[in-house]
Order: structure tokens, then C-alpha cells, then sequence
């Protein structure tokens, strides 16, 4: 066994440079990891709101509390707007048409923080997901963001 204490009972250079790296490795691992990683990862298990996952877009009612996100004119067509508090991005890719996701990216748990250029945006990784069905355009995500139901009834969009 190498010794790991020098003179009276202090740490030897090769135990301070091995604990180090340890400390670098581990590191440097955490933040390499990938979607798979049980550490902070997304679990596409969960829903979004505590509701049951659907297909988005216009839901029936029934089943769970509602909440008023917003109304239908604060949905841009072509764009979108996130919920931060609820953990839902609302959009509207074409008139008439609204579609519910996640806001939390599906490769590593951050909050999506942009919708523009008909996708939503993710600043961690770079990821982006279609605002028509929350495909995953461009990675390192490798699955799309789940859907969450909603109900549009009037003028008025809400959680379903």
C-alpha cells in the first residue's frame, strides 16, 4: 500500500496530485454525460404538469384541475410562448392550431428558454424542437419533447 502521509501525518504530494485529479475526473464526467445519465436527466416518465400526457393541441375536458395559462392571442402564430412556472411551452405553428410540450429538454433536464425560427430553443446544449410536434431539429437531444394537453375553449388556453 503507498503511503499517503509525510511528515507529521501531512498528505505527500502524490496522495494532494491523485486526489486532484480524482476530484477533475469526476468532474469532467458529470458534465460529459449523456441523456441516459439518471443524475439530473429528464425522465420522459414524468409529465410536465402533473396531468396525463397527450398529443397537445385541443384536449376534451375532464380528468384534471384546469389552470388559464393565456389567452389565444398571446400565442404568436409561428411562435410560441413558455410557461416557466407550469413547465410548459404553448404554440401556435399555424393559425387556429395550438400544441402543448414540455419545457424541460429531454437531453439533460434544462428549462428551453426561446421559441424563434419555428422551433424551442434549449440554452444549454444547443438543442432545438419543432413547434409543430416537439421533434427534436437539431441535438444533441435525441428525443422529442413530450406533449401536454391543453384545452382552448373561447379565447382562453389552459392547462387540461
Amino acid at each position: 500500500m503507498a503511503e499517503t502521509t509525510g511528515i507529521a501525518g501531512a498528505p505527500t504530494r502524490r496522495a494532494v496530485v491523485a486526489g486532484v485529479g480524482a476530484a477533475g475526473l469526476a468532474a469532467a464526467l458529470a458534465a460529459c454525460g449523456d441523456s441516459n445519465d439518471s443524475a439530473g436527466a429528464y425522465s420522459p416518465a414524468a409529465p410536465p404538469q402533473g396531468g396525463d400526457q397527450g398529443t397537445g393541441g385541443s384536449a376534451p375536458a375532464g380528468g384534471g384541475a384546469e389552470a388559464a395559462l393565456a389567452k389565444t392571442s398571446d400565442i404568436p402564430v409561428g411562435g410560441g410562448k413558455i410557461f416557466a412556472d407550469k413547465k410548459v411551452v404553448v404554440c401556435q405553428p399555424e393559425e387556429g392550431s395550438f400544441k402543448a410540450f414540455s419545457a424541460i429538454c429531454t437531453h439533460q433536464g434544462c428549462a428551453v428558454n426561446e421559441i424563434a425560427g419555428g422551433t424551442i430553443n434549449c440554452p444549454c446544449h444547443g438543442s432545438k424542437f419543432s413547434i409543430k410536434d416537439g421533434s427534436v431539429a437539431n441535438g444533441p437531444a435525441t428525443q422529442p419533447l413530450p406533449a401536454a394537453n391543453i384545452k382552448v375553449e373561447g379565447d382562453s388556453v389552459a392547462l387540461a
